[in-house]
């Protein structure tokens, strides 16, 4: 199987990718191993054992096997990692780059070390603001669903105690789920 592509755009920190280095990650083989174990942190032992492990500049770090694709934190983050399946990768590839999501599969990811934080309403803020509503999630779990209308009903607000829509009335809308 192909290692899934996802643009640095597709993960909510494009502009951190100005901020990568350019030297070869096989210069340092103890930060090699440290974005590995980072990266597979993001996801359940079964799934993280067999995922491909890619850097925010989309290097290979370890090729997998099972159709999961797995990145350590973002550059300058304590925390981030993230693990996407195939269908989510198309999924935050389009939300990223501004496109139509071409996917017609429920897209799961997971982020058990949680996140530096996002909008629950507006999927292209980059920062807090008045009108944002900014979340910093713990541990979660991202589902898309293809048929946005299956989401009605459900609770938008992150501080309900449970699961909640995020990006409501947008092309990108999701379930979080915590798993704390």
């Amino acid at each position: 199987m192909e290692p899934l592509t996802v643009s640095l755009r597709a993960l909510r920190l494009a502009p951190l990718a100005l901020l990568l280095p350019t030297a070869s990650l096989a210069q340092a083989p103890a930060n090699l191993d440290a974005m590995i174990q980072d990266a597979m942190s993001a996801a359940p032992s079964t799934v993280a054992v067999n995922a491909t492990v890619m850097d925010w500049a989309r290097n290979v770090l370890r090729q997998g096997s099972n159709g999961w694709t797995c990145f350590p934190a973002p550059p300058g983050k304590e925390t981030g990692p993230m693990c996407l399946d195939a269908s989510m990768a198309q999924w935050a590839d389009a939300w990223m780059n501004r496109k139509p999501v071409t996917t017609n599969r429920v897209g799961v990811a997971y982020m058990l070390q949680g996140d530096a934080g996002s909008s629950n309403t507006d999927p292209h803020a980059t920062s807090p603001a008045a009108n944002n509503e900014w979340v910093v999630a713990g541990p979660h779990t991202m589902i898309f669903v293809p048929d946005a209308s299956l989401l009605e009903g459900l609770p938008t607000d992150p501080g309900n105690g449970g699961p909640w829509v995020m990006w409501k009335g947008t092309p990108y809308v999701h379930i979080m789920v915590p798993v704390n």
